[in-house]
This record gives C-alpha cells, structure tokens and sequence, in this order.
C-alpha cells in the first residue's frame, strides 16, 4: 500500500487503520525473515540457537558444608501411614526344633476395587399424602460414589492425566462410565472447591508479609490467555485471564470482590503514574468513593468526562488503576507486603521487590564477540555472585551497619564502567532498580529470588502440554482452583488424598478444616 503524498491529510481512524495494516505486514515479514533464517542455517549446517543453560547462582552461593566421612546411603527405615496387620505364616519343621519366635517382613500393598451398590431406599406415603423417602448414605451424591470421585479429581489434577486416559483406566477396572459422565465429574457442583481457592487467596494477602507472582501462557475458548501465580511458602493460587496488564493484576488481587474505592492510597497511586492533579481533584470533589461494580465505576468516570479525553496517559486507565489499588487496600490485602516478581512490568505495585537470579541471568545471557567482552562478563558476574552470598548472610543477621556497607558496595558493582558498552548499558540499568533490588536489607524475611513461583507454575505448564486449554469458565476455574489447592496442600503438610476425602465426606475420612485457616495460622507466625 502506497502512501498518498501527504501523511497529514489523512484523518486519525485512516492513520490508525494503515499503521495496523503495517505492523501487520512488518509481523508477517519477521516470520518470513526467521523461517528464511533457520533455513539458511540448516543448509549450511550451522548450528541453530544457543542453549544456555541456567547461571546456577543460587546454588552456587550456598555456604559449604563441613566435609563429613562419606557413609552409604540407606533406603532408611519404612514407615506405613497405615494400620499395620500382622499375619502368622506357620512352617514344618522337623521334630526336636525349638520355637525361636517370629521374624517380621513388611509388606505394602494396594487393593483396587470396583463395587456397585443398590440402594434400596425405603418409601412412605404419610396419612396426609405426604411422600417420605429415606435419604441416601452421608457423601453420595449422584451416581458414582465419593471414593470414586476422589480418585477421579487426583487422577486428573494432581496425576496429571488426560480425559480418555482416566476413561480407559477406570473401564478396564470395571466402571460403566463415558467421557461426558468423568467430564461432569470434575467440573459440576464444584462451587465450594472455587471459593475455598479464593478464601486461601484471601488469607494470604490479608496476613502474608510477602508474596511472589509470575505467569505463563494458558489456552482457553480457542485464544491464547495467560496463567497468573500468586503465592508464597504457604499458599498457592491461580488465576487465568485473557490479559497479563496491570489491570488484570490489580482485579485479581481483589480476590473476588468486584468493588472500586476511591481513597488516599487511589490517589497516590494516581499521581505517581501521571495522572494530572486537575483530574485527581475532579474525582476527590465528588462524594461518591465506593462503586459497586464496573458499570458503575465506568458510568461515574464518564459523567465526569474521562471517557472524552484522548490524551497519554489514557485517564480511564490510571483512574481505574488507582479505584483498583483502592479496592486492595480497603479490603486489607498486601497491607505491609512486598510484592516479589521476575521484573514484569505488570506485578510493579506497592512495595515491590526483584528477583536475583533473573537480574544475574541477563549478564550471564549476554552475547559477547572479544575477549575483553568474555573477561568482562566473567569480572562482573562473580561480582554478582559474591554479593549474593552476602545478601543470604544477611538475611539470618541483619544490622544497620551491614546493610549501609551493602548499599556502597551495590553502588560499585554496578556503576562501574568495563568499557564493554552493551554490559555497561545493562549494568546502569540494573542500578536504576536499586531500591527493588535492595528491598531485602529493610525486609529480611523476603526471598531473593522467584524460584518458588516458578516451581509452583510448573503444573500449570505441565496441563497446558498434557490437555492444551479448557472451553468453559467453570473448567478453567476447576483447573486453577484444584491445581492451587493441591499445592497448597502440599505446602501445609497435608495430604491431597485426606483433603479430598474430607471435603466428599467419604466413609472414615481424616477432618481438614478449611485450607485457608491453616493459611492464617502459618503467615501469622512466620
């Protein structure tokens, strides 16, 4: 497409329209272009990308153990988590032997079983013609049994199995089920399952002293939407949206409330992210300050006139923004928090703090030609390293004296100049993050790094390869509120089986009180 001789004559919707035409074209053209490329690469037989492999420098810091003696390494003692049955195994033995007692051997097994009972329910017809019909046994509800449905939801959440997998699994053990019937099982009345993901949600932000977050890619309806982790040592939870924005962030830490507040910390949010001080005003001037809903809070920005201007910063957004940061605080989450993240622009709210090992990994990924580049790299990565170490010393003795020497020395590292302009460039702009970077020498108890929440969003990955995406809203809801609970589980020592059996009501089960009172108790005295 042609541009016409003057640029200027065209109107704002026509600009718009041809510059979407011409990232487009520019899209399409970089595929071209890296296809060609890999091409080209493989007729020549060069090698393909570099696979660079992590820095190790969490791992690399850890303080050496003192050497011991090397001793093998037993299987250790085995210990049932069951009741143990003891059952003689007699002998022949030859006349005149004596009896010396018996020796033990432990033997674990499994019993899988199918049963399929009747119910004969017991039906009575009152004198005034009321019907009376016996109720079913406590935890069956419907037509499979709550031990089958425990198996089903650890089979395919904690297991990691697919639909026609679990199928053929539990048709060859005997049960008369299909595809739909498993599929309603791990998505119908599930209700309870959701919320108690979002009370353990609700608990960690409201008591935790910090949280770190991430995402990935999720499929859902057809589209590519993204995955958000929020979690610490105590909890886990999940959230997939069709959006990673700020926006998006700022709505789930709501944890399900739907409300926008307007009050002093919506205000500072606002002037800190630009919002001139004539539009702050129009908003404090008015005396509405909580909103019930979107519609709401968008029908009182627009009678105000925030929809009309078209200006950068969008004020919807960052009026918006600050309404949902008001929201947060209203409801008393991530009050004192720090917000722990990899760095992504959209997690950047309240009291922030970076991750280590992403900040060390672009050095450590840094293409160099010299080997002034390579000595270069190599200088300032083990300057890195060191102070990493240091920073873990930290942690378990913090002082004031300690953490001023930490500061110069931060100051060193990275305003040096080691005539390698590309490290130089990426150093002054790690320097720019200092605050973040140093959050842990005013907040010990903080993790240096993401590692957690990249280990917690390994099983999202994990679903998204084995079973690609969910169609409805209640199966993405399933999927992120079992897959968070389960990890929750794990994290406060208790068995997903036991909770699952607990919350079916199956027969003898073990009682687990809602997940997100272990949560309070945990991060209260952490």
């Amino acid at each position: 497409m042609l541009p016409p001789p003057r640029l200027s004559e065209l109107s704002r919707a026509e600009l718009e329209a041809l510059l979407a035409e011409l990232f487009g074209e520019v899209a399409t053209l970089k595929q071209v272009v890296g296809e060609q490329r890999e091409e080209i690469a493989r007729l020549k037989g060069l090698k393909g990308r570099p696979n660079i492999k992590p820095s190790g420098m969490d791992k690399g810091t850890e303080p050496a153990r003192p050497a011991k003696p090397e001793k093998r390494r037993g299987r250790g003692k085995v210990t049932p988590q069951v009741s143990i049955e003891d059952q003689v195994v007699a002998t022949v033995a030859p006349s005149g032997s004596r009896f010396k007692g018996h020796e033990p051997f432990l033997v674990q097994d499994l019993v899988i079983a199918v049963r399929a009972i009747c119910y004969q329910r017991e039906r009575w017809v009152t004198p005034d013609g009321r019907t009376i019909l016996a109720p079913l046994p406590e935890g069956v509800d419907g037509h499979f049994g709550p031990e089958l449905r425990r198996f089903v939801l650890m089979q395919y959440h904690q297991g990691q199995s697919t639909l026609p997998w679990l199928t053929a699994l539990l048709r060859s053990m005997g049960v008369s089920i299909s595809k739909r019937q498993l599929q309603r099982l791990l998505t119908d009345k599930k209700d309870d399952f959701v919320t108690e993901a979002q009370d353990v949600l609700r608990a960690g932000l409201e008591t935790s002293r910090w949280v770190s977050v991430d995402d990935t890619g999720a499929r859902h309806a057809g589209k590519n939407g993204f995955c958000t982790q929020i979690g610490n040592d105590w909890f886990t939870w999940f959230g997939t949206r069709s959006s990673k924005s700020r926006l998006n962030f700022l709505d789930l830490l709501r944890a399900g409330h739907t409300d926008y507040a307007l009050d002093d910390a919506a205000y500072a949010y606002m002037r800190d992210h630009g919002l001139p001080a004539a539009l702050i005003d129009r908003l404090a001037a008015r005396p509405e300050t909580r909103f019930a809903d979107q519609a709401a809070w968008l029908g009182h920005l627009d009678r105000l006139g925030f929809s009309a201007l078209a200006v950068t910063p969008d004020p919807v957004r960052i009026a918006t923004e600050g309404a949902l940061w008001g929201s947060i605080r209203a409801h008393q989450f991530l009050c004192d928090a720090v917000v722990v993240s990899d760095d992504a622009g959209q997690f950047v709210i309240g009291r922030h703090a970076l991750c280590w090992v992403h900040a060390e990994r672009l050095v450590h990924k840094l293409d160099t030609f010299t080997d002034q580049h390579r000595a270069a790299q190599t200088l300032v990565r083990g300057l890195i390293w060191d102070f990493y170490a240091d920073l873990k010393v930290y942690q378990v003795d913090p002082g004031k004296r300690q953490a001023r020497a930490l500061r110069a020395r931060f100051d060193r590292i990275f305003r040096r100049r080691t005539g390698f302009a590309t490290l130089d460039r990426l150093l002054a702009r790690l320097h720019a993050n200092k605050a973040e970077l140093l959050m842990v020498l005013d907040r010990p108890e903080i993790p240096l790094h993401t590692n957690g929440s990249e280990n917690d969003i390994r099983c999202q990955v994990t679903r998204r390869k084995v079973s690609a995406g969910t169609r409805s809203e209640i199966g993405r809801d399933c999927r992120d509120a079992f897959l968070g609970l389960g990890k929750t589980c794990n994290k406060l020592g208790i068995a997903v089986w036991d909770y699952l059996g607990s919350r079916l009501r199956v027969a003898g089960h073990i009682i687990v009180q809602p997940l997100d009172h272990y949560v309070r108790g945990r991060t209260r005295f952490a």
